[in-house]
């Protein structure tokens, strides 16, 4: 199990919330493949919960499907919170908590549908906060969400663990391990959801340069959430060997591609019971 910093997943987000949504081209992307999954879905919720809910990119596109549902974001990030109220200051029915997804500050059974998108992969593990959202779900509820899986970023992160190799540094690995789709429904099945269905597709992102890439990744926050500690004065030279081999591996007359695996996962809870066992 990979450890995540909590605290810099929080502070790196909420430093980026006011220019998140000039940067966040791939995340938009997402949120518009997750708002065709949720239109193929039969369900009329009356009461939402989005987890991670940003800048509320999510929450103000469900307000044109859904009507007068009653909407609740929350996110650990204060910034992004703060951002997303800006957002919805006009919708009476929309409200935005900091709240953390794996301990979530509301009743057993409060929503017919939580929600999430580009969230989970923060998280150290799935299983806090797939059952909070199982527990948070009325009978019948549907949970469906959308995170980063494992091939994500594979070109960025296979260089730098090249770099880090040739110089004898190997061991001090910081980059950041995302799930695969068997890891992600196992993970739903545990929390007890039923008619469990994930599948996966990869979004391609073109930048000019490696710095350009890694200038995108900041100004959404999304940092290295590792909590081990930066290679001191050998990272200079790592992090320039890594910008060579990048581009000489996977660079092209258009630039450098950039790999994003989208995990697209949905589950109803059936009952209001305690997870079942795997017989």
């Amino acid at each position: 199990m990979q450890m995540i910093d909590r605290k810099r997943v929080r502070d790196s987000f909420g430093r980026h919330a006011r220019e998140y949504e000039n940067h966040a081209s791939v995340q938009k992307r997402v949120l518009a493949m997750f708002l065709e999954l949720l239109k193929s879905e039969d369900i009329e919720p009356r009461r939402i919960l989005d987890v991670g809910s940003g800048t509320g990119m999510l929450l103000r596109s469900l307000r044109g499907m859904y009507g007068d549902v009653c909407a609740v974001g929350i996110d650990l990030a204060m910034g992004m919170s703060r951002k997303a109220r800006d957002n919805t200051k006009t919708d009476m029915r929309t409200h935005i908590l900091n709240a953390d997804a794996e301990n979530l500050p509301f009743s057993v059974a409060t929503f017919d549908m939580v929600i999430s998108t580009s969230t989970f992969q923060w998280l150290s593990e799935l299983d806090m906060a797939f059952g909070e959202a199982f527990r948070v779900l009325i009978p019948g509820g549907l949970f469906c969400f959308a995170l980063f899986g494992e091939k994500t970023l594979h070109e960025l992160r296979a260089s730098y663990r090249s770099a880090l190799a040739a110089h004898s540094c190997a061991e001090k690995d910081r980059t950041h391990t995302f799930l695969s789709q068997e890891e992600v429904k196992s993970a739903l099945k545990r929390a007890g959801f039923s008619g469990c269905r994930v599948s996966s597709q990869v979004e391609l992102d073109v930048h000019d340069n490696v710095p350009g890439l890694l200038r995108s990744l900041k100004r959404i926050g999304a940092g290295n959430a590792s909590p081990i500690t930066p290679i001191g004065l050998a990272g200079k030279s790592i992090m320039l060997d890594m910008m060579r081999r990048y581009t000489d591996i996977y660079g092209k007359g258009s630039g450098i591609p950039a790999s994003y695996e989208i995990i697209y996962g949905l589950g109803r809870k059936v009952s209001i019971s305690a997870p079942p066992s795997d017989s």
